[in-house]
């Protein structure tokens, strides 16, 4: 268990978020943009909170993450 393999997990942890599809998936299981919307000044609740993280890590992550996996994929082929 090295920190290499801890990296490793979260980049593809991170790339699951980024290719949810909300319409597809997030909406069959109930998690969709319409669900969840609370009042003014309610506090959200945790499934607003993980859609508002997905849909987030979908918008800022895209560039990134390209680069990320492309030196992560270079880094594999050369080291093994």
């Amino acid at each position: 268990f090295t920190l290499y393999s801890l990296l490793q997990a979260a980049l593809l942890f991170v790339n699951a978020m980024a290719v949810l599809h909300e319409e597809r998936f997030l909406r069959q299981v109930g998690w969709g943009s319409d669900q969840g919307i609370g009042g003014f000044g309610e506090e959200p609740g945790i499934k607003a909170q993980l859609t508002n993280l997905i849909r987030s890590v979908r918008t800022v992550m895209r560039v990134p993450l390209i680069a990320v996996n492309s030196v992560t994929i270079v880094l594999l082929l050369l080291f093994g």
